[in-house]
C-alpha cells in the first residue's frame, strides 16, 4: 500500500468514525460507503456537527484545515469531505 492510499484510509476512517458518532449510531464506520449522503436516511449531519466533526478531525489528524479550504465547497457525501481533509493532510505533511 503507498503512503498516499494509507493517508487516504486513515482520513476516510478517521471521518467516517466522527460522522457515525455525529449521527448516534451504532453502526461500524466500515458499514458507510463513501457515496453516503451526510444529511439523508442514515447520516444526520447539520451544521453545528460538521463544524464540530471539523475541531475533532484537525485533533484526532493533528492538522490545521484552513479556513479558505472549504470556501465554494459543497459537502454532500461523505468521500466529499474525505477529499477535503485529505488535501489539507496532503500539505500540511
Amino acid at each position: 500500500m503507498t503512503t498516499t492510499h494509507s493517508r487516504r484510509d486513515e482520513v476516510t476512517e478517521a471521518v467516517k468514525r466522527l460522522v457515525v458518532r455525529e449521527s448516534r449510531l451504532s453502526l461500524s464506520p466500515a458499514d458507510i460507503a463513501d457515496d453516503e449522503p451526510l444529511n439523508g436516511a442514515v447520516l444526520r449531519i447539520n451544521s453545528l456537527g460538521f463544524l464540530g466533526m471539523l475541531v475533532r478531525l484537525e485533533d484526532e489528524l493533528d492538522v490545521t484545515l484552513p479556513d479558505d479550504l472549504f470556501t465554494g465547497k459543497v459537502f454532500t457525501v461523505v468521500s466529499d469531505l474525505v477529499d477535503v481533509v485529505l488535501r489539507a493532510v496532503e500539505e500540511h505533511r
